[in-house]
């Protein structure tokens, strides 16, 4: 079994590591993932590149991507949804309400996001070292 398969039997979320953003959803999630059971990685090590050797279809994306329990793959703003899912308590609410707006529309607004990420919020040299406590929830 490679390690992306044993990396997803827990949630696993895929993000840019030089990304200011997209660390900060890192952080987001560490603080509120009760269960501790979500694993992150970057999208520019070993684990992010096995999984997308098994989920060809992620080529080419360069932001977020949750893989849930079972594998299944989510993007751009369904994954946005699902980690707000995960969150529960209000962040599921919100998740729920945004659930109504037609993808395309929510993908053209996280996309937008996307593309001026680094612009707006900054970009890294290297992907950050994770806080001490959380390390081993970081796969290479």
């Amino acid at each position: 079994m490679s390690e992306a398969s044993r990396a997803t039997r827990s949630p696993l979320l895929l993000y840019d590591g030089v990304c200011a953003l997209c660390n900060g959803a890192v952080t987001f999630v560490l603080k509120r993932d009760r269960s501790k059971t979500v694993r992150f990685a970057p999208l520019q090590g070993e684990t992010a590149a096995d999984v997308l050797a098994e989920h060809p279809e992620l080529a080419g994306i360069d932001s977020m991507i949750w893989i849930d329990a079972d594998g299944r793959a989510s993007t751009r703003s369904a994954a946005a949804l699902a980690i707000a899912r995960h969150a529960g308590g209000g962040w599921a609410a919100l998740a729920a309400v945004f659930r109504l707006v037609p993808s395309a529309l929510r993908d053209a607004v996280y996309d937008r996001v996307a593309r001026m990420r680094y612009k707006v919020f900054g970009r890294y040299d290297v992907c950050p070292m994770p806080p001490a406590e959380h390390r081993l929830r970081f796969l290479p």
